[in-house]
């Protein structure tokens, strides 16, 4: 399947994962619409990178997760700026004070952390996949991936947050899977686990939890985001057709170990 013509809108795409699917797609030829919470600087300087590299259409726009009915000001945007939406990927997290409360052992839990978590996990998938999936019947489908976590699966420290929202995540992908089959739009989460991003650095026992991920991985190391970028690809092609309301694990075998 040629992806040239084609317009994939991914929310955090200025590292890590999302950095990574947006060239990865770039280099299929598709346009690209990726949104930034702050570092304008460096979603500029990446506009700029794909478009001189690529010859695509290119164009970034700030959005906080945090507040998901944003993603309907923000579609209408791309409308004015692109012929279509094709492929809609929710990549951005949150991290830093945002969590604090929620990414914590279970006993100091608390809701506004757990919520925030929620949102930027769960609802902004809803909205933005529902914004998405507007456009993507106007031209007879499309594809929808959420970038999920082997959180919810296998332990890891402090993350009873981000796992269950994360489980929370997979079942809502199932339900949108069913429900916009008919309109040729399918739905699936991509799990990675753990994969070595920024975010993941942030964690206070990153140096042990990495040390913990390799010693348990057979492939012998911690996930890249070029890892996954490759898999977000594939389930946004025609290749996979056959696959919705799934979700794909990618973590070298770890969450068996």
């Amino acid at each position: 399947m040629s992806f040239e013509g084609k317009t994939l809108v991914l929310s955090g795409g200025t590292k890590g994962i999302g950095k990574a699917i947006i060239y990865e797609f770039a280099k299929a030829g598709c346009n690209i619409a990726f949104t930034y919470n702050s570092n304008a600087d460096e979603a500029k300087s990446i506009e700029f990178d794909l478009i001189k590299e690529y010859g695509i259409k290119v164009k970034n726009y700030p959005l906080d997760i945090l507040e998901p009915e944003n993603y309907k000001e923000l579609f209408s945007k791309i409308d004015e700026d692109f012929a279509s939406v094709n492929y809609f990927i929710s990549n951005a997290i949150i991290s830093g004070r945002p969590v604090v409360g929620g990414f914590a052992p279970f006993m100091r839990l608390k809701p506004k952390g757990l919520n925030n978590i929620y949102t930027a996990t769960v609802l902004a998938f809803v909205v933005g996949a529902q914004e998405a999936a507007k456009r993507m019947e106007k031209i007879g489908g499309g594809s929808i991936v959420a970038l999920s976590s082997t959180g919810n699966l296998v332990h890891t420290e402090n993350y009873a947050g981000h796992g269950s929202s994360k489980a929370a995540l997979e079942t809502i992908v199932k339900y949108a899977a069913l429900e916009l089959a008919d309109k040729k739009i399918r739905v699936n989460a991509l799990s990675g686990g753990p994969i070595e991003t920024d975010a993941l650095r942030k964690f206070p026992n990153f140096d042990k939890l990495k040390q913990d991920v390799i010693s348990r991985t057979p492939l012998g190391r911690m996930g890249q985001p070029e890892d996954l970028a490759g898999i977000a690809k594939f389930l946004c092609s025609e290749e996979s057709y056959w696959i919705t309301g799934q979700t794909i694990i990618a973590d070298g075998g770890s969450s068996f170990t």
